[in-house]
């Protein structure tokens, strides 16, 4: 325990004055209006911590005079410890007591030489002055007590007792700050007015992040005001906006950048803080593709990145583009970061904005080393992985590369993949390995129906019917595709039995960058629904593409434009080509392009491309339907002509349920029930027909009356 100092009864009017500024000093650390935006911005940029009480007072509808402008006498300055302070070549502590002498007394002028005056000629006391100016208050609070002990009638000088209590403050409102307890040090810096001056601007930094951490941010942008209106040193000045920056909004930071001071070159003094702010908010926005960048501050970091061509500022850029859905600009930043510094992080940037831009096997390629680094990497290497099999047409990678990726996928178990490759080998007529490919996915994921899907049209192509039957037993009432493989009257062609629903193409994995996670999208994860609107097109330009033109150097744009042009005089299969070129672009752009390539290759008669295409860019709910539809209805027609009479009914069945059947479509399905001699099904529908009046139904009621009766 402390021992207690005595203190004369001369000092309580100290005491009082003490307590009315501290009054004062709490309305504005509790909460009065706000000085730094308003009262202070035109007043005096010397105020004292009178005046602000003072300028505190008015605000809250007082009419008290500014301590520094009362015509009263100069009160008795105890200069005691700033002449002890000199006397030893303390010069901290030399300034900081002169800030807090003129805070005290406006009117003070500092002695030119302190060390003028006669010695005060007591050991005592100069003992007590180096316990304090060593900081060993515990030992100080004893030395006084021992001399009123020993004398008694001594007593301490104020300025001593005053400091002494100060000194003991600040320590407690440190330890309040380091331990968090912002409350605490709202309070302690309300009873102890002394502590908050230009003198010891750590306490004002502490004791404005204990309003910021309290939710009284205004309160906080008031003290770092105060310090940058009224304290002069460059490295504190410069420290109050860098303590604020995380702690503010941009609003506040602003009002505080508006008091820089400039040098004579005109060089500004938050100069660095500003570069901070502006990386700081590309950072965020790197995050989260709401929010907003001042063009100020991209432009900024787009400098600071060309001038000093730090890996940090290409990467904040690449990260900014990208998740703003501009591949091609992010690409630029993080192959500048990644040819400086190649590293797990520039390289995963770097894989993203190529496969964006449909450069899955670059970016297999760039990915590769680094691809067990971190789990966030070894996904978008995995995605790469699907982005590249799932290509149209398939990639012919080298045995090496093939090789590699697939031991990736078997040590990363991972189904997306693996489903990639199934489809990768079904593509190229390896039904056996891509049985197998399935059929390792299932054993990761024993629910993953599209791979069950798989397995089970790669056993009937193999012809395991056995296989089949087993795989429709395990999902039967969970998947209809799965129930409908397989057709018993289905005859092998060329040793090879057919499916009766070819199967749709597997959708290709899209790759989004979330914070620096990205994610691979199951394949049967619908896309987002979009509003639903036709291709745009630059109806402003001349239609002009009779001429043959090859699309590959074209912008998505442009490519895209001229694929519609090309549809519009039936020549869809370079339309198609020309769709492929803007499937490089992305958002809307890239999802048009889908659309119309699938349309393109359906108008060729190319329906399992067509699947592929629909594949490539999410399509909003109505385009997804309608190219549903019209592959169902090409897969009907193709399934009759080669005599698959039951798919072309299970395939026009499916086909009804997202869309109302045509004419020629219930007499296609009159027809497949006449070859099956389902003579009843296939009257109730041709009358249904005939009922329109349509001739090919009452010719079909004609042919049905001749299969009845064929003499």
């Amino acid at each position: 325990m402390r021992a207690r100092i005595l203190i004369p009864a001369g000092l309580v009017v100290l005491g009082a004055l003490a307590v009315a500024n501290a009054d004062r000093l709490e309305q504005f650390v509790r909460g009065g209006t706000g000085m730094g935006a308003q009262n202070l911005a035109g007043g005096d940029m010397t105020a004292t911590i009178a005046d602000v009480h003072t300028i505190l007072a008015q605000a809250d509808g007082g009419t008290a005079t500014p301590l520094s402008a009362r015509p009263t006498a100069q009160p008795k300055v105890d200069e005691t410890a700033l002449r002890y302070f000199a006397a030893r070549g303390d010069t901290k502590r030399l300034e900081a007591e002169i800030a807090r002498l003129k805070a005290l007394y406006p009117n003070w002028v500092p002695p030119q030489n302190p060390l003028a005056a006669a010695p005060v000629g007591d050991p005592q006391l100069d003992a007590m002055w180096k316990l304090y100016s060593d900081g060993k208050l515990a030992e100080l609070e004893k030395a006084i007590a021992a001399r009123q002990l020993a004398e008694p009638g001594w007593t301490p000088p104020p300025d001593l007792v005053d400091r002494l209590k100060l000194a003991e403050a600040r320590e407690q409102l440190v330890k309040a700050a380091d331990l968090k307890n912002y409350d605490e040090v709202v309070r302690l810096g309300a009873a102890n007015t002394g502590l908050l001056t230009c003198g010891d601007v750590d306490v004002l930094w502490r004791v404005a992040e204990a309003f910021a951490r309290t939710d009284r941010k205004d309160r906080a942008t008031d003290a770092y005001l105060y310090v940058l209106r009224n304290c002069d040193k460059p490295e504190e000045r410069l420290g109050s906006v860098q303590k604020a920056l995380p702690l503010l909004p941009r609003s506040d930071i602003a009002l505080l950048l508006a008091l820089e001071r400039k040098a004579p070159d005109g060089k500004g003094e938050f100069e660095p803080v500003r570069a901070d702010i502006a990386r700081q908010s590309l950072a965020d926005a790197g995050k989260d593709p709401k929010l907003t960048v001042l063009p100020e501050d991209l432009a900024l970091v787009e400098k600071l990145a060309n001038d000093q061509n730090l890996v940090s500022d290409n990467l904040l850029l690449g990260w900014y583009h990208l998740r703003r859905d501009n591949p091609q600009g992010a690409e630029t930043w993080f192959r500048r970061a990644y040819l400086k510094e190649s590293s797990a992080e520039t390289a995963q940037g770097l894989a993203l904005s190529l496969v964006d831009t449909n450069r899955a096997a670059e970016a297999e390629t760039v990915l590769f080393q680094w691809r067990d680094s971190s789990d966030d990497t070894k996904k978008v290497y995995l995605a790469a992985v699907a982005n590249l099999l799932a290509a149209n047409p398939p990639p012919q990678p080298t045995p090496e590369v093939l090789d590699r990726m697939s031991r990736a996928v078997v040590a990363a178990k991972d189904p997306v993949s693996a489903q990639q490759f199934g489809w990768y080998a079904d593509a190229l007529n390896q039904f056996q390995t891509a049985g197998q490919w399935f059929a390792l996915a299932l054993g990761w994921k024993p629910d993953d129906e599209p791979n069950a899907y798989g397995l089970a049209l790669m056993r009937w192509k193999l012809g395991d019917k056995a296989g089949v039957r087993e795989m429709q037993r395990a999902w039967a009432g969970r998947s209809e595709r799965i129930a409908r493989v397989g057709e018993p009257e289905a005859k092998p062609r060329n040793g090879t039995p057919t499916a009766p629903l070819p199967p749709l193409a597997p959708t290709q994995p899209r790759v989004e960058p979330q914070a620096r996670a990205p994610v691979a999208v199951s394949p049967t994860q619908e896309a987002a629904p979009e509003r639903r609107a036709r291709p745009r097109r630059a109806a402003a330009q001349p239609r002009n593409c009779q001429a043959t033109q090859d699309p590959t150097g074209m912008a998505p744009e442009q490519a895209l434009s001229r694929g519609w042009c090309l549809m519009e005089i039936n020549r869809p299969l370079e339309a198609a080509a020309a769709f492929e070129v803007a499937l490089r672009g992305s958002g809307r752009t890239r999802s048009d392009a889908a659309y119309g390539q699938s349309l393109a290759y359906l108008r060729a008669g190319l329906a399992d491309r067509a699947a592929v295409a629909s594949t490539k860019a999410p399509l909003s709910g109505g385009r997804a339907t309608e190219i549903r539809t019209a592959l169902l209805e090409q897969q009907a027609l193709a399934a009759f002509e080669h005599g698959r009479y039951r798919e072309t009914l299970m395939t026009l069945e499916e086909r009804a349920r997202i869309a109302p059947e045509r004419i020629n479509l219930m007499i296609l399905r009159g027809y497949a029930y006449l070859k099956l001699r389902r003579f009843s099904d296939a009257e109730q529908v041709f009358r249904a027909a005939a009922a329109t009046g349509d001739r090919d139904a009452l010719k079909a009621l004609g042919d049905l009356a001749r299969a009845r009766n064929p003499n």
